[in-house]
C-alpha cells in the first residue's frame, strides 16, 4: 500500500471568515479557492490551509501548522505586503524558521533546514 497519503492540510479556527480570507491574501500572497458560509481554503505555491468557522478564540490561540519553504523569500514578501514581523531565525534543531501569528491567533511556522549551528570546537589536548 505505497503511497496512500498525498498531503497534509491543517485546518485552522477562523472567527472570521472575510478576515482570514483578507489577511491571508493581502499579507501573505494566498489565493482563496474556496468560500463557502462556514469554511474557506487559501492556496499558495502548492500549499493549501483550510479554515472553519469558530466562535471560542481560545482555540485559535492554541493551533499551529508548520509550512515548509523558502524563509527568507517568505519573509521579504511578507515585509513587501506589509506585515510587521521578526526576520528568520536559525534553530539549534537545524531549521531557520520564520513565525507569524494570524489575527485569530494562529500560529503558522514557516520553515527549512539549515545547517545546524555548530558546537565550539574542544580545544586540542597537550599530552
Amino acid at each position: 500500500m505505497a503511497n496512500a497519503l498525498h498531503a497534509t492540510i491543517p485546518v485552522l479556527a477562523s472567527l472570521d471568515l472575510d478576515e482570514s480570507a483578507a489577511f491571508y491574501t493581502d499579507r501573505l500572497g494566498f489565493s482563496i479557492a474556496l468560500r463557502a458560509a462556514d469554511y474557506l481554503i487559501a492556496v499558495r505555491d502548492g500549499c493549501e490551509l483550510h479554515f472553519w468557522r469558530c466562535s471560542d478564540r481560545h482555540i485559535a490561540e492554541n493551533t499551529s501548522c508548520y509550512l515548509r519553504g523558502d524563509v527568507r523569500a517568505l519573509h521579504a514578501d511578507f515585509t513587501r505586503r506589509g506585515l510587521t514581523h521578526e526576520p528568520p531565525a536559525e534553530r539549534p534543531w537545524g531549521m531557520r524558521e520564520l513565525y507569524v501569528i494570524d489575527p485569530h491567533g494562529n500560529l503558522l511556522k514557516f520553515g527549512e533546514p539549515c545547517e545546524a549551528p555548530s558546537e565550539p570546537a574542544a580545544a586540542p589536548s597537550s599530552d
